[in-house]
């Protein structure tokens, strides 16, 4: 135990004095101009009390310290592993069905709210996943299409009356068209030089929506966008029609985890078809991939445009739920949420990256009071997530290593 110490207690200590000189002119610097370092070490000590006994747990369990209590939880864990494993996949299924369908009769109007963006976040990171967990490129510029989506319902609602079913397909298709033009003269690249041009093509979109006054009204943004509508049978008067708009949560939560649902099928039968195999394929060695006959580029264009369409099928909910679309819902900073998802989740792995959204939505929202430093916590914690877990939460069953990477 005093070796495995003596290994780790510099860098350990160097991190607690870069948060403390991190923490104080987020904590001791008051608007007024007065300093103070009260505060800034009260919390410290917290921080440093709660990480040092973590430490010390880990430090002990790595030397075989508590081998006594580890060894008993450990085959506790495995007996509750094989006793799950025996029940049938689709009994898991049927009962995650019935509870997110029960969920809006058991919560309020909040926490129906933040179901509905996870389930918007969740198509989001299935679509990027193709993208970079299955086809192993790595964009940036993702959320350019979800913009894309979004302001293709808004206009065609606005300005042609259009329900939001009808241009649900059109915000696919016209994302889907956008990653095929950007996708086009990009794909060529590999590695950090096509992170860059993604990432430059996704600010080039949202500073089109942003000075194209005449189309998309600039900054200000796009009102009296309809929310999702159906048609009912109405006896007054005889038989007629009339258009219900969905404007509640509960019904907006719905149409969210149809769309979910939708979009865990679709990538799942990506991921399980040839197209799929050749995806990973091009993952893990291009090259090699090329030289089997894999024509890596359509192949790469095709993962580029699915991932687009499902960010479409996001925007366009995303305008209907919001009822108002601005470029300031499109910044890299989304992209960059996005992409935080499917890592912390598991590349390549569905039920990862629902996980992930979970958490990088849930967890802010618990942690709200604490808003001065929750973003600070939260990027501590992807820190020590990609330490003890860098495959993420829930790691894809296919997924391969390097030669370069075993050695």
């Amino acid at each position: 135990m005093i070796h495995e110490f003596k290994k780790v207690w510099k860098p350990y200590t160097i991190g607690l004095l870069w948060l403390l000189g991190l923490l104080w002119p987020l904590l001791g610097i008051h608007p007024d101009g007065t300093l103070s370092f009260g505060t800034t070490f009260t919390v410290w000590l917290y921080i440093a009390a709660g990480t040092t006994t973590c430490l010390l747990l880990y430090i002990m369990n790595k030397s075989g310290s508590l081998d006594a209590v580890s060894r008993p939880m450990a085959g506790l864990r495995d007996t509750v592993g094989e006793a799950s494993g025996k029940v049938p996949t689709w009994v898991w299924i049927v009962l995650l069905l019935a509870a997110a369908f029960c969920y809006p009769f058991l919560t309020g109007r909040y926490a129906q709210d933040v179901a509905t963006n996870v389930l918007i976040y969740v198509c989001l990171g299935l679509g990027l996943n193709v993208v970079v967990g299955l086809a192993g490129m790595l964009d940036l510029g993702y959320i350019a299409f979800y913009g894309v989506g979004a302001y293709t319902y808004a206009l065609l609602n606005i300005h042609f009356g259009m329900s939001f079913w009808v241009c649900l397909p059109f915000a696919a298709a016209l994302a889907l068209t956008a990653g095929c033009i950007i996708g086009y003269p990009t794909l060529r690249m590999r590695g950090d030089y096509l992170a860059i041009v993604t990432l430059g093509f996704g600010e080039i979109v949202r500073i089109l929506l942003n000075n194209w006054m005449e189309l998309t009204n600039g900054p200000n943004g796009l009102l009296g966008v309809k929310p999702p509508s159906i048609l009912i049978p109405s006896f007054e008067g005889g038989i007629s029609f009339e258009v219900f708009y969905l404007k509640k949560l509960h019904f907006l939560y719905y149409i969210a985890l149809a769309l979910a649902i939708v979009t865990i099928i679709a990538v799942r039968h990506l991921n399980f078809s040839r197209i799929g195999r050749a995806w990973e394929s091009i993952r893990e060695d291009e090259t090699a991939a090329e030289l089997m006959g894999v024509n890596t580029f359509k192949l790469k264009l095709l993962a580029y445009a699915m991932g687009a369409l499902f960010a479409g099928l996001a925007g366009a909910f995303f305008c209907a739920r919001m009822r108002f679309v601005s470029p300031e819902s499109f910044t890299f900073l989304e992209s960059a949420m996005v992409l935080s998802m499917v890592v912390l989740g598991g590349m390549g792995s569905i039920p990862g990256i629902i996980l992930g959204a979970a958490a990088l939505i849930v967890l802010p929202e618990v942690f709200r009071e604490f808003e001065t430093y929750r973003m600070l916590v939260f990027g501590m914690s992807m820190v020590v997530m990609m330490l003890f877990r860098p495959a993420g939460l829930i790691p894809a069953k296919r997924m391969g290593t390097r030669g370069e990477e075993k050695e």
